[in-house]
């Protein structure tokens, strides 16, 4: 299993990012695609999950500012960002089936 996430950057608060995740080493097109984010001294979060249906969850603290998508001809994931708060800041995780994690890409939302 190789995750690869990119699109991470800095950003001012109240502006946006998109995220990508290219998959590879498994059967991109059945499994359930997660992204996790965990912020300087805190623990991991899960912001967000996709299912091989489409169907998709978010985290209390994000829901209605991002989303999730994911695109199985390209066996990659996607996370937009809006409306990004400093809260945001933090590492994230691109994960198959909350198993399976990439190395991250550091998102710092500031002014």
């Amino acid at each position: 299993v190789q995750l690869v996430e990119s699109g991470g950057g800095l950003v001012q608060p109240g502006g946006s990012l998109r995220l990508s995740c290219a998959a590879s080493g498994f059967t991109f097109s059945i499994s359930a695609m997660n992204w996790a984010r965990q912020a300087p001294g805190k623990g991991l979060e899960w912001v967000s999950d996709v299912y091989r249906d489409g169907t998709t969850h978010y985290a209390d603290s994000v829901k209605g500012r991002f989303t999730i998508s994911r695109d199985n001809a390209k066996n990659t994931v996607y996370l937009q960002m809006n409306s990004l708060k400093p809260e945001d800041t933090a590492v994230y995780y691109c994960a198959m089936a909350r198993s399976f994690r990439g190395q991250g890409t550091q998102v710092t939302v500031s002014s």
